[in-house]
């Protein structure tokens, strides 16, 4: 008999803890898990590149000659100098790295530089991918590329000074392509082949062309082409430049410009491999 009163007390009990324990507001246990879920903070994902290529090694013996003529020609010892190029000097090569061929010939001089950027977000709600983009947009906004006419300006409103703006270093740490033109027009090319955004070219991509005089009071004209591309979080630019030595020749903007977006592709695929 005393078994049989004891296991209803127990029961009774029971009932009472676990209405203690889901009572309190009388919600049914949401409002707990809403507010564990208000703390924790969407983490934008990481870009696809960890590691950056070997820049000096990212260009095939091959691409280099057609790249630098003349070199041919030159005894071995020094086309293999040449060939190896010379790494940038950065401060974080797991950030960036970069490297610089030049050849001399009898009818010109030609210069390639590359540059790899790895863009990493510091900022938790942005993604690598959207910080590699804002910084791909400054570098487009200082080439020399057309710029859109504000439409304030049809209402009477004064007109920004006319003139190319100013960009970033390029990787030899001289001016942007952009930066002076001292020709006629912001950078004298054939029409069809001025400064423009480039399509399928990575996930973002323009060329800029610039003639400009090869140096203080020569009248000499040197042409500098350049590819910029972003895939995912890494920017690459090519910069490529021709100075003929004769000074009534001015370098073929037609054919720089097919040989930088060449090699700006066989670059998009090794990054892609």
């Amino acid at each position: 008999m005393q078994r049989k009163a004891y296991v209803p007390g127990l029961a009774a009990l029971l009932a009472v803890l676990v209405a203690g324990c889901s009572g309190g507001d009388g919600s049914d246990g949401s409002a707990t898990d809403s507010k564990a879920g208000e703390g924790t903070q969407s983490v934008a994902e990481p870009g696809k590149y960890r590691t950056l290529l070997e820049p000096c090694g990212s260009v095939e013996r091959g691409t280099l000659k057609d790249l630098l003529p003349g070199t041919a020609e030159l005894p071995d010892e020094q086309q293999q100098r040449i060939f190896r190029g010379t790494a940038a000097v950065t401060y974080d090569t797991d950030r960036r790295v970069g490297c610089n061929w030049k050849a001399d010939s009898p009818d010109a001089s030609h210069t390639l530089s590359l540059d790899f950027e790895r863009v990493v977000s510091y900022d938790t709600s942005v993604s690598d991918d959207d910080r590699a983009q804002e910084v791909f947009a400054k570098k487009q906004a200082g080439a020399s590329l057309p710029v859109a006419e504000d439409p304030r300006d049809e209402k009477g409103k004064a007109s920004p000074p006319a003139g190319t703006p100013s960009g970033p270093a390029s990787p030899s740490g001289s001016p942007s392509p952009g930066a002076s033109t001292g020709t006629d027009g912001p950078s004298a090319t054939p029409e069809g082949l001025e400064p423009r955004v480039l399509d399928s070219l990575g996930d973002a991509a323009f060329l800029d062309d610039v003639l400009n005089p090869a140096g203080a009071g020569s009248t000499a004209q040197r042409r500098t082409v350049s590819v910029v591309f972003r895939t995912s979080n890494v920017i690459v630019t090519i910069v490529y430049r021709e100075q003929p030595a004769r000074t009534t020749e001015v370098p073929d903007s037609k054919e720089l410009q097919e040989k930088a977006q060449s090699l700006a592709r066989n670059l998009v695929e090794q990054f892609s491999a």
